[in-house]
C-alpha cells in the first residue's frame, strides 16, 4: 500500500478543502454583469447591421438594436436558432462532421440540455433577460451529497459507489483531526493567544465532528446504513472509511475535487429555465424572428471601404447582403474556415484560440429509479472513468420516466467518446453506467448524444484561454476590425456561460451605438 506522508496529506487536503483548485479556477474570472434594461439614447440613424449567428449573443444583439431602431439581418447556418443553447427533445436532429444525421426518439415532454444547463445566482444579467423575456425559472440542484463517487482502480474502495457525503465528511474529519492535533501541540502559539487557540480548536472540532479527545469518528453527518425511525429504531451509522483507503482508492484525486461548493459559478442557489434552456432562445427568437434567415451558411466576410459585404449560401444558392456594420458571433473554429479580409492580428487570434472538446449523452429510462431506489433528486455523480459525470434531472420529480445525462466529459475523454459511433457511445454509457446503477439494464429505453467538437457550425464547446492567449490574442477580438465587431462568450471572461453571450451582446451594442452617434455628430445631414 502506498505510504502517504503528513505533508502530502495536508497538501492534497488543502485542494480538497477548496484552497488551491478553486483559486486556479477563479484566476481572471468575473466582472459583474449589469442587470437592468438598456437605457441608450439616440436613434439608429437608418443604419443596417448584419449579424452572423442566431445564438444567444446574436439574437440579443438584434433584440437590443431593434429597440433602438436599427435594421438587422441575422444569418443563421442552421435551420434552428439558439446555437449551443439547445435542449434535445423528440425529433431533434444532430449533424456531426463524420457521422450521419441522428434523430432523437424521446417521449413527448422528455428532454435534456445538450448545452448550458445551469444559471448561477450571481449571473444577474442572465436572470434579468429571463425576467424581461418572460421565461420562468426553477431551482437547479447542482449539489447533492447523496450522489456518488465511483473510482475504477485497485484500491480498497475502488469499483464501489460511495456516497459523496461519506467521503466529504470523512476527509473533513480527518483533516480537522490532524490540524487540531497540530494546534493542540502549540503550532500556533507564536501567532495566537491561548484564548484564540482554544477558539480555533473548538471550530475544528465542530467542523470535523471530532470527539472530546479531538479524534474523528463517524456521525450522522455521513448518513445511516439503517435509517432512524419510530419506536426502538435509533438508526445505525457505519464506521468511517480509513484515510489511507480513501487516498489509495483515488477518491481525493482531481476527478473528485469538491469544486461545486467552492467554485464561484457553481455555488447554490442555481437555476434553470422551466421546460428546458432552449426556452430562453425561443423567447429571444420570438422577439426578432422577422430579422432571422435560417439555413444561411456564411462563406465570405469582407470589410469594404464603407460598410461590409457578407456572402452566404441558402438552399445551395449563393447570396449577398451588404450592411453598414457587422456583428460576428460565429465560433472561432468555424470562423477560421470562412473567407475574410480581417487584419493579421484578428486572423491570428481566430486561429490561436482553442475550444474545449466536450460531449453529453441523454439516456431515457422507463422509470426514475435514481429517485425511487436511491433517493437521488438532482445532483451529480462523479467518476474517474470516461463518463466523468452523471447528471440527475432537477425537474419533474416523482414523474414516471426521465432522462439522465449519462456522461458529460471533456478534453481527452470527450475526444475518445466523440470518435465512437452513436451506437457505441450508447453502449459505452450503459457499460460504465451500470457499474453504478445496475438498473440500467432493465430500465433503459433510448439515447441521444452530442459531441460539440464534432458538431457542424460549432467545432467545440467553448473558448479556452491560457494566460498567454488571453494576453496576446484576446485583445484583438474585443475591438472592431473596421466594420466588423465580434460577440459571444469567447470575447468575455465568462467562457462557457450564457452570461458571456448576454454580456458581450450588450457591450457590442453599446459600442456600435456610440459609433453611430459619433458619426452623426461628425457628419451631420446636409441641409437642402
Amino acid at each position: 500500500m502506498k505510504t502517504i506522508t503528513r505533508r502530502d496529506f495536508l497538501g492534497r487536503g488543502a485542494m480538497l478543502a477548496g484552497a488551491t483548485y478553486p483559486a486556479m479556477m477563479a484566476l481572471g474570472l468575473l466582472r459583474p454583469a449589469p442587470a437592468h434594461a438598456f437605457d441608450l439614447e439616440g436613434s439608429a440613424n437608418g443604419k443596417h447591421i448584419v449579424i452572423l449567428g442566431a445564438g444567444l449573443a446574436g439574437m440579443t444583439c438584434a433584440y437590443e438594436l431593434n429597440k433602438l431602431g436599427y435594421k438587422c439581418t441575422v444569418l443563421e447556418a442552421r435551420e434552428r436558432t439558439g446555437g449551443r443553447c439547445w435542449s434535445i427533445r423528440n425529433g431533434s436532429t444532430q449533424t456531426e462532421i463524420d457521422k450521419p444525421v441522428a434523430t432523437a426518439k424521446f417521449d413527448l415532454g422528455q428532454y435534456f440540455n445538450a448545452g448550458p444547463s445551469r444559471i448561477p445566482h450571481n449571473h444577474e444579467l442572465t436572470l434579468h433577460y429571463c425576467k424581461e423575456l418572460g421565461v420562468p425559472i426553477q431551482v437547479y440542484n447542482n449539489v447533492n451529497e447523496g450522489a456518488y463517487y465511483f473510482a475504477e482502480g485497485k484500491g480498497p474502495l475502488s469499483n464501489k459507489k460511495i456516497r459523496v457525503r461519506e467521503i466529504h465528511n470523512d476527509i473533513r474529519g480527518y483533516m480537522a483531526e490532524t490540524l487540531a492535533k497540530s494546534v493542540d501541540h502549540g503550532a500556533l502559539d507564536s501567532t495566537l493567544s491561548k484564548e484564540d487557540v482554544q477558539k480555533v480548536l473548538e471550530y475544528l472540532m465542530a467542523e470535523g465532528g471530532l470527539d472530546i479527545d479531538k479524534l474523528y469518528k463517524a456521525s450522522a453527518r455521513r448518513g445511516f446504513t439503517e435509517p432512524a425511525g419510530a419506536g426502538n429504531k435509533p438508526g445505525k451509522i457505519a464506521d468511517p472509511y480509513k484515510l489511507a483507503d480513501i487516498i489509495n482508492s483515488g477518491l481525493i484525486d482531481p476527478d473528485f475535487y469538491n469544486v461545486a461548493e467552492y467554485t464561484y459559478e457553481l455555488q447554490m442557489t442555481m437555476f434553470q429555465a422551466v421546460g428546458g434552456m432552449d426556452k430562453i432562445a425561443a423567447a429571444l427568437e420570438a422577439k426578432v424572428k422577422p430579422s432571422i434567415i435560417t439555413g444561411a451558411e456564411v462563406t465570405d466576410i469582407t470589410n469594404l471601404a464603407e460598410g461590409v459585404s457578407i456572402k452566404y449560401k441558402a438552399g445551395g444558392v449563393p447570396k449577398e447582403v451588404k450592411a453598414d456594420l457587422c456583428i460576428c458571433t460565429i465560433p472561432l473554429p468555424v470562423l477560421s474556415n470562412i473567407n475574410n479580409n480581417f487584419s493579421g492580428d484578428v486572423s491570428r487570434a481566430i486561429d490561436y484560440i482553442s475550444y474545449i472538446q466536450t460531449g453529453k449523452i441523454g439516456l431515457q429510462f422507463k422509470r426514475r429509479f435514481w429517485e425511487e431506489d436511491e433517493h437521488l433528486y438532482g445532483g451529480i455523480t462523479h467518476t474517474n472513468n470516461d463518463l466523468t459525470q452523471i447528471f440527475y434531472p432537477s425537474y419533474d420529480y416523482l414523474g414516471k420516466k426521465g432522462i439522465l445525462i449519462g456522461y458529460y466529459n471533456f478534453n481527452e475523454k470527450a475526444q475518445r467518446t466523440g470518435e465512437l459511433s452513436y451506437a457505441d457511445r450508447e453502449k459505452f454509457a450503459l457499460e460504465k453506467g451500470r457499474l453504478i446503477h445496475p438498473q440500467y439494464d432493465k430500465e433503459f429505453e433510448n439515447s441521444f448524444s452530442v459531441s460539440w467538437h464534432k458538431t457542424k457550425y460549432n467545432l467545440g464547446g467553448w473558448a479556452v484561454y491560457s494566460n498567454e492567449t488571453r494576453k496576446t490574442q484576446y485583445p484583438a477580438l474585443i475591438k472592431p476590425d473596421k466594420q466588423v465587431y465580434f460577440a459571444g462568450e469567447h470575447v468575455t471572461y465568462l467562457n462557457a456561460w450564457m452570461a458571456g453571450a448576454f454580456e458581450s451582446a450588450r457591450s457590442t451594442v453599446a459600442a456600435i451605438h456610440a459609433r453611430v452617434k459619433e458619426q452623426r455628430v461628425q457628419y451631420p445631414a446636409q441641409k437642402g
